[in-house]
């Protein structure tokens, strides 16, 4: 009789640990799983990063913060140019003004004012800029001057609107 109480006990310890096995088994091989898609969102992560690292490149090429020339241009003038390009984006936005259209845009609105939205400045002498009244937009070419005086000029040089479909 102890035999078998023996036996039953060696044979339900062997089950408990076939099972315990599987189960961790299982267990260990959703982790692994979930660790590849993870690593495999990583990866696309990275790779997506490094896509617009390398556009965003580009696209700061026609900036004034990245044009050394222009930089040593104003510093040579005492001028910060970090400074300027704030105060820059931020003349070209005030002189958005209640009830009327912005001076610098050459076309009158005809769904409300016509107001500069955003703006970018390029180099030492030109800015671009993007206005619209709500229904049309487009887009200006501006350059702009310092005199020694420290004043600002600024001349719209072209300009386009889009059409509305």
């Amino acid at each position: 009789m102890r035999s078998k109480i023996f036996l039953y006990l060696f044979i339900f310890t062997l089950m408990f640990t076939i099972f315990i096995y599987v189960n961790d088994k299982k267990i260990l091989d959703s982790k692994d799983s979930y660790i590849e898609n993870l690593e495999s969102q990583l990866e696309k992560a990275d790779t997506s990063n490094r896509e617009l690292l390398t556009e965003n490149a580009g696209l700061k090429y026609f900036s004034l913060a990245q044009n050394g020339e222009a930089i040593s241009y104003f510093e040579d003038q005492g001028i910060d140019p970090v400074q300027l390009e704030r105060s820059l984006e931020d003349e070209l936005i005030g002189r958005n003004t209640a009830g009327e259209d912005n001076e610098l845009v050459p076309f009158a609105g005809m769904e409300g004012v016509m107001r500069i939205n955003k703006v970018k400045v390029l180099n030492h002498k030109w800015i671009i800029a993007d206005f619209t009244d709500g229904t049309y937009w487009g887009e200006l070419f501006i350059s702009y001057e310092i005199d020694e005086n420290k004043n600002l000029k600024l001349n719209t040089e072209s300009s386009f609107l889009y059409p509305v479909n």
